[in-house]
């Protein structure tokens, strides 16, 4: 009999859980995030050459599934979550730098991946007699409506949003509130951390959750974070193939999940090489990697507002995986860019080659810009589709941008949102009024 591979908690609780647990609860009892007691080891040998993403992803996967329930299941939850391409594009203005696109899903974010992936896991867990399921989401812009794109429709599961009212892009915003039946969403009065505070007490509400059991699908989630690592292994396997060096990332970062899944991919031995992480002007983890100690601040609202958070969940993974400061500090770099650099950023690549982007995906720009020639490959990874920001894209490249066809049927459905005050009660209260 195969052993299955266990998971606990960052803060220390002694219990043990399966993959089915972990994914079913997203938080672990304690308050703390799910982690696998070792991160299992894996060689570019395992791996098809020719394969598709979804095929990357069982593979590499395999081992956190092994011996559950799920795992004669897993190749095809990879095929129904993953079926859309992330291309790795050469830039053509420099030989040694890659786009590689996350945008190509349902809601045109790389959130797609891990919100479907988890989707596709609950049909195979839940049953028809299960108890309805609510999972509840804190979202600085992407992930709700990949999740809600994700868990439309399915049934026994309902998916109630949070996010930061007029922190989010207009297209953001709309997506959010547009898909009615299972999904609301609620526009709080504060910022992503708000969201993402409420979020965790109404996980950790034993009283709640026994009147209205929940999950998340927040990258607190493992089940989120684990399939994030299929495109970084994909990548940078095909560059290996092709030129026998690690692929370098430089990857936009808020929550840290995305960051966390190519760190996890580099520790399980794949030929990634240095990350380096793009903050936007929220400097929680510049800061820390700058020597400072770590210190969570509230957040600011910037262009990248995705990124707006000043307390990264996923820290608490990333001090697991290396426990010491001086080990954590030498295996990530990470800088700030501020707003008049984004915008910069994007004027003159939109001018002077052709290329849009999202302003998430141009604090990893700048980055590359900054660092010029280095003798190294490096891929910058583009998180959304630059439509999804209009309002800030548009007046500064002078045009319209084309929408992606399902970003497109989104926008044309009307969209409401509940108001809520930030504070962690009322969505205790929210819940105890009926749904309709």
């Amino acid at each position: 009999m195969i052993e299955p591979l266990h998971y606990r908690s960052t803060r220390g609780a002694r219990h043990a859980a399966g993959i089915e647990e972990v994914i079913a609860a997203g938080l672990a009892p304690d308050g703390g995030l799910y982690v696998p007691e070792a991160l299992p080891q894996r060689d570019v040998g395992d791996f098809d050459p020719h394969g598709s993403l979804a095929d990357t992803a069982t593979t590499l996967l395999d081992p956190f599934f092994r011996g559950s329930s799920l795992a004669s299941e897993l190749p095809a939850i990879c095929r129904e979550a993953l079926n859309f391409e992330v291309p790795l594009r050469r830039l053509p203005y420099r030989h040694d730098a890659s786009i590689l696109e996350l945008f190509h899903g349902p809601s045109a974010a790389f959130k797609d991946v891990g919100a479907r992936f988890l989707a596709a896991c609950f049909r195979r867990l839940r049953r028809d007699d299960d108890t309805p399921l609510t999972i509840l989401v804190a979202t600085s812009g992407d992930t709700g409506a990949a999740v809600a794109a994700a868990f439309h429709r399915q049934p026994g599961v309902r998916v109630v949003i949070l996010y930061p009212d007029g922190r989010v892009s207009p297209r953001q915003a709309h997506q959010l509130g547009c898909f009615g039946d299972n999904v609301q969403a609620l526009r709080v009065n504060g910022s992503f951390d708000d969201c993402q505070r409420m979020v965790k007490a109404a996980l950790n509400d034993a009283e709640l959750q026994q009147r209205v059991p929940l999950s998340s699908a927040n990258s607190i989630s493992l089940g989120r974070l684990l399939p994030q690592m299929s495109y970084y292994a994909h990548a940078s396997l095909a560059w290996w193939w092709e030129h026998r060096t690690p692929l370098n990332f430089i990857v936009p970062t808020g929550n840290l999940g995305n960051a966390l899944a190519c760190v996890w991919v580099r520790e399980m031995g794949l030929p990634v090489g240095e990350v380096h992480l793009a903050c936007n002007a929220n400097a929680t983890l510049s800061d820390y990697f700058d020597g400072s100690p770590y210190s969570p601040r509230p957040a600011i609202a910037t262009l990248a507002n995705a990124m707006d958070v000043g307390a990264p969940s996923n820290f608490e993974r990333l001090r697991w995986t290396f426990p010491h400061d001086h080990e954590l500090r030498l295996q990530l770099h990470a800088s700030s860019v501020d707003d008049n650099a984004i915008r910069e950023t994007i004027v003159r690549h939109a001018r002077e080659h052709g290329e849009v982007f999202c302003p998430h995906t141009a604090t990893a720009v700048h980055l590359l810009d900054g660092m010029g020639s280095t003798g190294l490959p490096w891929a910058v990874v583009a998180t959304a589709h630059p439509a999804k920001f209009d309002s800030v894209v548009e007046p500064l490249i002078g045009r319209q941008l084309d929408v992606p066809p399902a970003l497109a049927a989104m926008l044309d459905r009307p969209a409401h949102a509940e108001p809520m005050a930030a504070r962690d009660e009322l969505l205790k209260e929210w819940f105890a009024v009926p749904t309709a």
